[in-house]
């Protein structure tokens, strides 16, 4: 009797685990048919991303060729209209009326300013292309500052305004491409120029540690206010004041400052109050790696 009780609870025992069992398998392949579901999703997902990316990056390289063309074929206008009026300028066909000296001006300024907004659009082409050529070279910033200082000598105009230069402090040589360091500081320069009605602009720079340099363009002009500092190196931005809109410009400056000045290993930054004046930043590297410059070389070249 004994035994048949045994027997018995043995066989319920084995029923059960047999149950257990089934119930355990049942749900392993309700999960392993959910984990396939949800692998399915994951890579449907990852094929439509990469999809999304190749038309990002063709529309992206459409758009820089696009940039690049009609760059290209505003200049030669644009340098014939400069060219028409620099020989009006010079009284070359004879004398000018007052008025028509104030209209051969007129373009002159305007021609410029166009020809600022071709050379910002095909920067930044080439650079979203990565086909911008970093070219370093030893330099001394004595001759970088004279070279500025007659390239804004013509356009510094405005008598309430000065500009100047001051002694580099403690600056050796530079390797870097002197072009584009030029390049930053005239995009810093000309928008003090702009926005400074009275006062003065100091252009400056020191060594800020063994391996740095930093340039500063400090202004007395109308300001930025705080909440705007990290929006004004954006591309296409441009603050809403009065005196903006009586000004045209691409909004690309200061963008296209923060990546030169990426490409040759440094950084861009800017200090501001509304009303009491900007100084703007640079610091880059005394010496750039080659290995910095040798990848946009291979780029350029290929």
């Amino acid at each position: 009797m004994n035994d048949v009780t045994g027997h018995d609870a043995q066989s319920a025992d084995g029923d059960k685990l047999e149950r257990a069992l089934a119930a355990a398998q049942s749900e392993l392949v309700a999960l392993r048919s959910e984990l396939e579901e949800t692998n399915r999703g994951v890579l449907a997902l990852y094929a439509e991303l990469d999809s999304q990316a190749d038309h990002l990056r063709q529309a992206t390289e459409l758009k820089s060729r696009f940039l690049a063309y009609m760059s290209h074929e505003f200049r030669t206008p644009i340098g014939a209209i400069q060219s028409i009026a620099r020989i009006l300028q010079d009284r070359v066909d004879g004398p000018l009326t007052p008025e028509q000296a104030k209209q051969v001006g007129f373009i002159q300024t305007t021609s410029a300013e166009f020809a600022e907004m071709v050379n910002d659009l095909l920067d930044l082409a080439k650079l979203e292309a990565g086909r911008i050529e970093v070219s370093p070279a030893w330099f001394e910033m004595v001759d970088l500052f004279s070279a500025l200082r007659g390239m804004f000598k013509p356009v510094a105009v405005n008598p309430d305004v000065t500009l100047i230069f001051e002694e580099p402090i403690d600056v050796p040589k530079l390797f870097s491409d002197d072009r584009k360091v030029a390049q930053i500081l005239r995009n810093f320069i000309s928008n003090a120029l702009k926005f400074t009605l009275r006062g003065e602009i100091r252009v400056s720079a020191k060594r800020v540690s063994e391996e740095s340099v930093q340039f500063a363009v400090c202004d007395t002009g109308i300001g930025i206010a705080p909440e705007f500092h990290h929006a004004i190196f954006q591309d296409y931005t441009q603050i809403d004041s009065p005196i903006q809109k009586r000004l045209r410009g691409t909004g690309l400056g200061l963008s296209l400052s923060k990546r030169l000045a990426q490409l040759l290993g440094g950084d861009v930054s800017v200090e501001s109050e509304p009303q009491k004046g900007s100084t703007f930043y640079v610091t880059i590297p005394i010496a750039l790696p080659l290995t910095t410059a040798a990848p946009m070389d291979q780029r350029t070249s290929s």
